[in-house]
């Protein structure tokens, strides 16, 4: 599932091609919403929160989407033949007059009034690459992790609930740059480590961002995901895998077993 990085990637191209524009094109293919018409609706903005895109437009609606596994937005030419949209995996398209957004096999996709994206919204924890981050998100993360006793660490930071916008790589990555093993119990951390485990998640997010600006999604080099056998940057052990999170929602966990060892638990 594509991570805060990326839909913050997203809500950025969306929001160059379609601030400030009106919509000459509005089709949403989805149950419930397929009726809208949100044509000459001029577009406010589109923002991320965690792993959320919400667009807004100027009537005091927004349209939220999620991306879920396999979901994307994509930014065409208007008149191209790919701002068409004929596929029907497209289950949303909005076109100002030079571009056209097309969202492919989207996850979620819902229109509600402005005012009401805090109630969407509000079980989650703050989004680690929000502006406010680190300083009341960051309050708000730590106060969040300190109240899920001794559950393991992966687990917590897959939980958008806790706080929004990591998933398997940035959880598995900021947990080997801190050389923690995964499955840490929360509780053996204090506040400071806990500080120090959502800074560093940050940072990295935040990074992420930054390389895929100027150079695209994927090109971020990564320590541990996706490296099972090879060998850890750091020390030299082959990556290995574990699982985080009980069934039905298992999720991989790649680790080091030299340099991430200590836990209670085995992976």
């Amino acid at each position: 599932m594509p991570e805060g990085d990326v839909l913050r990637l997203t809500a950025e191209r969306l929001d160059q091609a379609l601030s400030g524009e009106t919509l000459v094109r509005a089709d949403l293919r989805w149950p419930g919403a397929a009726a809208v018409d949100l044509t000459g609706r001029r577009t406010l903005g589109c923002v991320s929160y965690g792993k959320h895109l919400l667009t807004r437009f100027d009537d005091g609606r927004t349209l939220h989407t999620h991306l879920r596994m396999e979901g994307a937005w994509r930014v065409e030419r208007t008149g191209s033949p790919a701002a068409a949209a004929r596929h029907p995996q497209v289950r949303a398209v909005l076109a100002t007059a030079r571009w056209t957004c097309v969202g492919w096999r989207l996850g979620m996709l819902d229109l509600l009034r402005t005012h009401d994206e805090p109630r969407l919204l509000g079980h989650l924890g703050p989004d680690v690459l929000a502006a406010d981050f680190p300083d009341a998100g960051i309050d708000l993360g730590v106060d969040n992790l300190a109240r899920q006793g001794p559950r393991p660490l992966c687990d917590l930071l897959l939980d958008q609930g806790v706080v929004a916008g990591l998933g398997t790589i940035w959880m598995a990555e900021t947990l080997h740059a801190l050389q923690l093993h995964p499955w840490t119990p929360q509780d053996t951390l204090d506040d400071d480590a806990r500080v120090v485990l959502l800074r560093t998640a940050r940072r990295l997010l935040a990074r992420s961002v930054e390389i895929g600006r100027l150079r695209g999604l994927g090109e971020v080099p990564v320590a541990v995901h996706g490296r099972l056998g090879r060998p850890c940057r750091r020390c030299g052990t082959p990556i290995a895998v574990g699982t985080a999170n009980e069934p039905p929602y298992e999720r991989p966990v790649f680790w080091c077993p030299g340099c991430q060892a200590t836990s209670t638990r085995s992976a």
